[in-house]
């Protein structure tokens, strides 16, 4: 698989799966990964490092995405992604820009509003939250 488009779907649901192997696969050894505009990691250990992340504090993860556009080497996602542990799911709006080449990601992008995370963040928290006070009150009702 070298087409830019299939790359990146294969990448993005392999997070999905929570497969940080599979998608590591699918990166080159000198990739850079920023989430603007915090500083970027470059290179594979530093990336993996960042994905592990994902499954040491996530128990699952979703992108939606909304839309997906190539030109040549470079693929556009508009997505929803959505970060989950246990019953707190935080959804907010993405953009990546993703480089490709040879069959691999060399840049990965992603663009996101912080106070719209924060909000999403607060929002799951919250229902987070009365899911676990439901769940006790439905124990003491027992």
């Amino acid at each position: 698989m070298t087409e830019p488009k299939a790359v990146v779907t294969a990448f993005l649901q392999a997070l999905e799966d929570l497969d940080i192997d599979r998608a590591l696969n699918l990166v080159a050894v000198d990739i850079t990964y920023q989430n603007v505009p915090l500083p970027a990691a470059r290179g594979l250990a530093a990336v993996e490092k960042q994905l592990r992340l994902l499954t040491r504090f996530g128990t699952g993860f979703e992108a939606r995405t909304h839309h997906i556009a190539a030109d040549g080497n470079v693929v556009l996602t508009e997505r929803t992604d959505v970060l989950r542990r246990g019953s707190f799911e935080a959804e907010f709006w993405v953009c990546g820009t993703f480089e490709v080449e040879n069959g691999r990601i060399v840049l990965w992008r992603d663009y996101f509003d912080w106070t719209t995370l924060f909000a999403a963040s607060a929002k799951g928290a919250g229902r987070a939250a009365v899911t676990g006070a439901k769940t006790l009150i439905g124990k003491y009702r027992s």
